[in-house]
């Protein structure tokens, strides 16, 4: 018998690891009775040697648990039953033959590891009227005994209410009276089956229902806003618990079929208080597919609560219901969200760039603004192909501006571009997006009714006379020169034209600063990032490139005659030497070659001994190819430098990079050599832009970097 005990006990603690277990909840109180009703029986193995032989000892008999609600997993428990020791009726061995009657107060210890399996002990102790009823001929003999027991309980639970267990335990007996042939422990092996009085926590009708959903509250949702909804709310909800207690580790949490690929967590609070309220903002991570939708789509999310009452867990949903507006709608409440419609990733806007900078590269500055040529050149590319203003029948920007609630529509870039129209707002979503695609830096400005483009230069705010000579035609923005563009006027005015007036435009609102925003496209998309679009070929019709070049062309010769002429009324006006020197420098710069060595030379008449003349009047014969000439100049001012003892200076190190460069350019790469290595002495980090130059006779000609107006030096003049 022992054995056997201990097989089945090894049995049962190497199974209980496998029964399924959930940290977070507690199964003694999830599961929890009020009373149980049970009935065991048990095989009795006597440890000593009565010197009777019994065929049959067994203990049966009835219990009834009552637990402590505060602690369930301590119960008390009172039990009554009977013990008999049955005897062989043969050589007299019938008269030791008696059963005791008992009742018995005891504890019990459980804990539950799961809902199925649950381990304990229990202690108990009681009296017994044990009755001999052969052991004296004449009557029946009787004797009150003192029985304690301990043991385990092991116990597997069918269902909720049943529950079946395995208790090994062992007794003691002690007689009250002289017949204690009996006395002593008992080890026992017990089978128990009881009936659990309450419901089931899992049954349909015991679902708990703490959370009440007191209000949602869920405005409009638009597409383009995908990535804004990701930290800010889409809306609020409102939610109370409903029970006299308080319940904990609640998580909340929001999903909306067929637009999320997982709900998005709402919010998680460690404990809701008895009737307490709170609320909560809802984030909502939407996946691509509401770029997909158009117009409106009414839809239906879900709310989830999942929560602990009483230790019992617990989920409940709500519906709450808003309308999705396609990726085109947004409302005038933040003047940013304009910056979700700037697509500069879109594929067809990126082909429609390329092919705009195609068509002017030949007629492009090297020494001018990079992102002004690329303004013009986008202008007349939407001009080309026709593209023009027209004011929204349906929602005027005038209007829709100056209601925050009223739904207005942009049309994305790729509509803009295959319709060919489109309000001030579709116009500047346009041309910044183009603008932005080859790395131009954008933003948008607005006034009372109206929004329009402005781009950085990336020229220095103190050089606007390299962008246009009037100072107020530009705005200094973080040190650079920024150039504002009424979109509206393209394919009516010239750019010229729509630079003036939106400098303009912008200059109204100077004494009204309040009324007028300027907003920077790469700084607002970290909010409202741009909408997704699948890629796909629009079949769009480019236009001439002939046509757009040469508008490009005579745009661009226009503002460098103004540039150029606004440095030589200057020079004419004071004639300076140094301001011929400006001009000169400045006609250089924008390949104006003819004007350059005429302003030089005006200088050198005011001066024949002015070195910096002398050293652009190289320059400027080096980027025409003229190298016999341009190394006379450089070596004049060679001879001069040194004359005036400033052989240490950086002027003279670029002199000598100079002079090499023309050698370079002769094939006298000895001389070419030996002036780049006295220009290295002088500053080595000369080295890795320009090692070409250090080349010997027997090898072969390397690369020469591209020299422009930029790269050769010209000897400007000090502020």
């Amino acid at each position: 018998m022992p054995k056997q005990i201990i097989r089945i006990l090894l049995t049962l603690f190497i199974l209980a690891p496998v029964f399924p277990q959930q940290k977070s909840l507690d199964f003694n109180d999830l599961y929890k009775y009020n009373l149980s009703l049970g009935f065991e029986y048990q095989t009795l193995t006597p440890f000593t040697d009565y010197g009777t032989d019994f065929n049959m000892y067994y203990d049966l008999s009835a219990n009834l648990k009552i637990p402590i609600t505060s602690i369930p997993i301590i119960y008390p428990f009172i039990k009554a039953g009977i013990i008999q020791f049955i005897t062989p009726e043969r050589d007299n061995m019938g008269k030791w033959q008696h059963t005791h009657w008992y009742g018995s107060l005891g504890m019990g210890y459980s804990n539950r590891f799961s809902k199925s399996f649950e381990l304990g002990v229990e202690i108990s102790g009681g009296i017994s009227e044990a009755v001999f009823p052969k052991l004296d001929p004449e009557q029946a003999r009787g004797t009150l005994n003192l029985i304690a027991s301990t043991g385990l309980r092991i116990a597997l639970n069918p269902s909720y209410n049943m529950s079946i267990a395995v208790n090994p335990n062992i007794k003691y007996l002690y007689a009250l009276s002289p017949l204690n042939r009996f006395n002593g422990f008992v080890y026992s092996l017990g089978f128990s089956g009881s009936y659990r009085f309450g419901e089931d926590p899992d049954a349909p009708r015991a679902l708990i229902r703490s959370i009440k959903l007191v209000n949602s509250s869920i405005p409009p949702v638009f597409a383009a806003m995908q990535s804004y909804y990701v930290k800010n709310p889409i809306g609020k909800v409102t939610i109370a618990n409903t029970e006299k207690f308080a319940i904990n580790d609640i998580d909340i949490s929001f999903y909306q079929a067929g637009f999320m690929d997982s709900p998005t967590k709402v919010a998680s609070l460690n404990t809701l208080a008895s009737g307490e309220k709170v609320k909560l903002d809802i984030p909502a991570i939407f996946n691509e597919e509401v770029f997909k939708t158009e117009g409106t789509t009414p839809l239906t999310g879900e709310i989830a609560v999942s929560y602990i009452s009483r230790g019992k867990a617990a989920t409940q949903k709500f519906s709450v219901s808003y309308d999705l507006y396609d990726k085109t709608a947004l409302t005038w409440d933040d003047d940013r969200k304009v910056a979700a419609f700037i697509t500069p990733s879109d594929s067809a806007l990126r082909n429609y760039s390329s092919f705009i900078r195609q068509s002017a590269k030949n007629y492009t500055l090297n020494g001018f603004s990079d992102s002004l040529q690329m303004g013009m050149q986008v202008f007349y590319a939407l001009k080309e192909i026709g593209c023009i203003y027209q004011v929204d029948p349906t929602s005027p920007f005038t209007e829709a501006q100056g209601n925050p609630l009223k739904v207005d529509s942009i049309s994305l870039p790729r509509d803009t571009l295959k319709r060919l129209t489109g309000d001030c707002d579709d116009l500047t979503v346009l041309f910044n997006s183009i603008m932005e695609t080859v790395g131009m830096q954008t933003a948008f400005i607005t006034v009372p009714g109206h929004i329009y483009s402005v781009f950085n230069t990336g020229v220095p705010s103190k050089s606007y006379k390299l962008v246009h000579p009037d100072k107020k035609m530009t705005l200094s923005i973080g040190g650079k020169l920024w150039v504002p563009v009424e979109i509206t006027l393209i394919g009516t005015k010239s750019f010229l034209e729509a630079w003036r007036t939106g400098i303009e435009e912008f200059r109204e609102y100077d004494n009204q600063p309040k009324k007028r925003g300027i907003y920077f496209t790469r700084k607002a998309q970290e909010i409202y990032r741009p909408v997704g679009l699948r890629e796909r070929d629009l079949g769009l019709q480019y236009g001439s490139k002939t046509n757009i070049g040469t508008n490009f062309k005579n745009e661009l010769e226009n503002l460098v005659d103004q540039i150029i002429e606004n440095y030589s009324k200057v020079a004419e006006k004071t004639n300076n030497k140094r301001n011929f020197n400006k001009l000169g420098i400045i006609s250089a710069r924008y390949e104006r070659y003819s004007q350059a060595k005429k302003a030089f030379n005006r200088a050198l008449t005011l001066d024949r001994n002015y070195l910096n003349p002398i050293i652009n009047l190289g320059s400027v014969y080096f980027l025409e190819e003229e190298y016999r000439n341009a190394l006379r100049s450089f070596h004049l001012a060679e001879k001069r430098i040194l004359q005036k003892g400033r052989g240490k200076t950086s002027t003279y190190t670029h002199i000598l990079l100079n002079i090499s460069k023309c050698y370079y350019e002769l094939e006298d790469y000895k001389m070419s050599s030996n002036y780049f290595n006295r220009a290295l002495t002088r500053n080595p980090e000369l080295k890795e832009k320009y090692s070409y130059l250090n080349k010997t006779e027997t090898s072969s000609r390397g690369s020469l970097a591209e020299d422009s107006a930029e790269s050769i030096f010209f000897a400007e003049e000090e502020n």
